[in-house]
C-alpha cells in the first residue's frame, strides 16, 4: 500500500519523525510570547485611544443601554475593590509575570501556552498602567472602559486575564499539565 500510512515492505504504520523536546518547547514559548504580545499591544492601544478620545467625555453607547464605552480610572482590583492596595496589586502582577516566565521553561503544551500568554499579556497591560499612570510609580490607576449594564467596568487586559484563567481551569480539569503530560486524578 504505497501512499498510505504504511510504508512498503513494512508490517505496520510508518513512524512519524519525533520532534526534539527543545524544539517543541521553543515553539510553545513562541506561542506564549506571541499571544502575550498581541494581548498587551491591543490593551495598550485601546487604553491610549480611550484616554485620548473618551476621558472627560460622556459615555459612548455601543449596544444600546446594554454596553457602552466609558473611561474610568481604577486604582483598585476588580470591581474597584481595594483602592488603598494599589502597591500590593502591582507586586502581585509582577509575581504572576515572574511565575509565568518560570513555567515557560518547562512548557510543552500549546493550550497552556495560549492560556499563559493571555494571562501574561493581561498582567503586563495592567502592570504598565500601575507603573506609568498617575498618581505615580506603582500607584497608577488602570484605565477601564468596557461598561456592560449591571456589571463592573473593565478593559482588554482584564478580558485576557479572565480568558486565560478560564482556560487554565479547563485544562486542569482535563488533566493537562503545562509540560504536556496528562494525568487522571
Amino acid at each position: 500500500m504505497t501512499g498510505s500510512a504504511e510504508s512498503p515492505g513494512r508490517d505496520g504504520p510508518a513512524e512519524e519523525p519525533v520532534e526534539p523536546e527543545a524544539g517543541r518547547g521553543k515553539r510553545r514559548i513562541a506561542v506564549l510570547a506571541t499571544v502575550a504580545a498581541i494581548a498587551y499591544v491591543l490593551d495598550l492601544i485601546s487604553k491610549i485611544l480611550v484616554v485620548e478620545w473618551l476621558e472627560h467625555r460622556a459615555p459612548v453607547p455601543v449596544f444600546g443601554e446594554w454596553l457602552r464605552f466609558e473611561a474610568v480610572r481604577n486604582s483598585g482590583a476588580a470591581f474597584g475593590m481595594g483602592e488603598a492596595l494599589t502597591v500590593v496589586f502591582t507586586v502581585i502582577a509582577a509575581v504572576v509575570i515572574a511565575v509565568i516566565i518560570r513555567i515557560a521553561r518547562k512548557l510543552y503544551s500549546t493550550p497552556w501556552a495560549l492560556a499563559l500568554g493571555l494571562l501574561l499579556g493581561g498582567a503586563l497591560g495592567n502592570l504598565t498602567d500601575r507603573i506609568f499612570r498617575a498618581p505615580g510609580v506603582f500607584q497608577g490607576a488602570v484605565v477601564d472602559f468596557i461598561a456592560p449594564k449591571y456589571f463592573a467596568v473593565f478593559n482588554l487586559a482584564d478580558t485576557a486575564i479572565v480568558c486565560g484563567g478560564i482556560l487554565i481551569v479547563l485544562l486542569s480539569f482535563r488533566g493537562l499539565d503545562p509540560d504536556g503530560t496528562v494525568h487522571k486524578d
